[in-house]
């Protein structure tokens, strides 16, 4: 990398810390402590300090039930987590419930039905998309069509059935794309089998302020807002494609087809104009010769008409990504594979720095970082916490046993870790069907 793209992706990076800032103060003001998915990729925690050890008994400051099964990500908004979840034989019915941070009481319940009754199995999907929360309240997704906006007390604000409106969502495995928002609307990801589509709905009402066309391939990833230059654009990652769009418009603004397996992980922002993207190692010989390519970070260019154009900055050479996405800590991108290896490579050159094989197996959750510790949520029920300075492990805290997926398959044969949130002092992990709230004596 020569010197002026090293000091343009510099100020980048500065550029995208103010814009970060300027988000987060605006969410605190909401009061919300976790408001999206991925905490919209800033997954570097600061605050309180959270624990470094704990196992089925130690440091559990409470467990809590949730009812049926999900595989969404919680949300927090001042004293409340807010979950989703389904059960049934066909997923008849859906839920949002709400648990005390401080001590996992269940608040209140919502109970729904599901539009889009499909046999409940491993193999799809299951309360999958992670809601939002703001100033009004919480809006949850469902995969089956629905749309609900709730208070702080769980009454109903206003519902939609996406169904109803724009025909049944037809996809294998399901859907898991989570919402994303900004101060005025919702981003709802629908990529079925047939006409598959993007919209924003006004957060509001409900209504809807465009749709257009989604990408016409395989995801399980979401939708992420990103800076770009002094605007911020909407990305959308299906295997084989990415897509930038106006988040006030829809206007598709660019496309990018030079990838390979991005089926799951969502971009993660690391610059203005900069995220990271992760993909697998696919199936087949074919797969294994390219995708190791298909992870890196893809630079999004305004050109001299004004159009947009979007290439990989760096693409890395073995690093590879599982079901969770990478993340970025102390000028380092962190990818773990379907084994459970870990890849540290350097954020600006793209250069491999560091390689090692974790007891954790594949993730499902994505990894967060505070301080000089990196925190790797094994789907299996083992995390594991390494110094990022050495790389040495500083605990390996297993909170339950469970039986390993088959590779590349939906999680079955026992519990699953799905999600890891850092409210500090606390740290919630969530299961399909228990909540776990973590944190140190020391912050009694």
């Amino acid at each position: 990398m020569n010197i002026l793209r090293r000091t343009r992706f510099a100020l980048s990076l500065v550029t995208l810390s103010c814009l970060v800032t300027a988000g987060t103060a605006a969410e605190l003001a909401t009061n919300a402590s976790w408001p999206k998915f991925q905490n919209g990729g800033q997954c570097v925690i600061a605050g309180a300090k959270l624990p470094k050890e704990w196992s089925s008994e130690a440091n559990i400051t409470w467990k809590a039930k949730i009812e049926g099964y999900g595989q969404s990500t919680p949300i927090v908004s001042g004293d409340q987590i807010v979950v989703t979840s389904t059960s049934g034989p066909n997923k008849e019915n859906y839920f949002v419930a709400s648990f005390a941070l401080s001590n996992g009481e269940k608040l209140w319940q919502v109970e729904l039905t599901n539009p889009s009754p499909v046999e409940n199995t491993s193999y799809v999907s299951r309360a999958a998309p992670t809601g939002v929360a703001d100033a009004d309240g919480f809006i949850a997704y469902f995969e089956g069509g629905l749309v609900v906006a709730l208070d702080h007390q769980g009454n109903i604000r206003w519902q939609r059935n996406l169904v109803e409106d724009y025909g049944p969502i037809t996809s294998r495995h399901g859907l898991s794309s989570s919402l994303e928002q900004n101060d005025k609307h919702i981003f709802v990801w629908v990529e079925r089998s047939e006409e598959p589509y993007l919209a924003a709905l006004n957060k509001s009402d409900g209504e809807t302020v465009w749709k257009v066309d989604g990408l016409g391939s395989t995801s399980w990833s979401s939708p992420r807002l990103i800076p770009v230059g002094d605007t911020v654009q909407l990305i959308c990652s299906a295997s084989g494609k990415i897509a930038g769009f106006d988040p006030a418009t829809g206007k598709r603004l660019w496309d990018f087809d030079q990838i390979s397996n991005n089926t799951t992980c969502t971009p993660i922002p690391v610059a203005n104009g900069r995220f990271l993207i992760g993909a697998s190692d696919g199936r087949g010989e074919a797969a294994a010769q390219t995708d190791g390519t298909s992870n890196g970070v893809i630079e999004i260019v305004k050109q001299e008409d004004g159009t947009y154009q979007a290439d990989f900055a760096w693409q890395a050479v073995k690093a590879k990504s599982s079901f969770g996405s990478p993340i970025v800590a102390d000028g380092t991108a962190y990818f773990v594979n379907r084994s459970g290896v870990l890849f540290g490579v350097d954020l600006e050159s793209g250069k491999q720095k560091s390689t090692a094989r974790l007891p954790i197996g594949g993730i499902w959750a994505t990894p967060l970082s505070q301080d000089n510790l990196l925190y790797l949520f094994g789907s299996k029920g083992t995390t594991a916490v390494i110094d990022m300075t050495s790389g040495d492990p500083v605990a390996e805290n297993v909170l339950f046993e469970s039986a390993p997926a088959e590779e590349g398959q939906m999680a079955r044969g026992g519990e699953t870790l799905y999600s890891a949130v850092a409210v500090p002092p606390y740290l919630i992990l969530r299961t399909g069907d228990t909540l776990y709230a973590l944190k140190n004596p020391s912050s009694e």
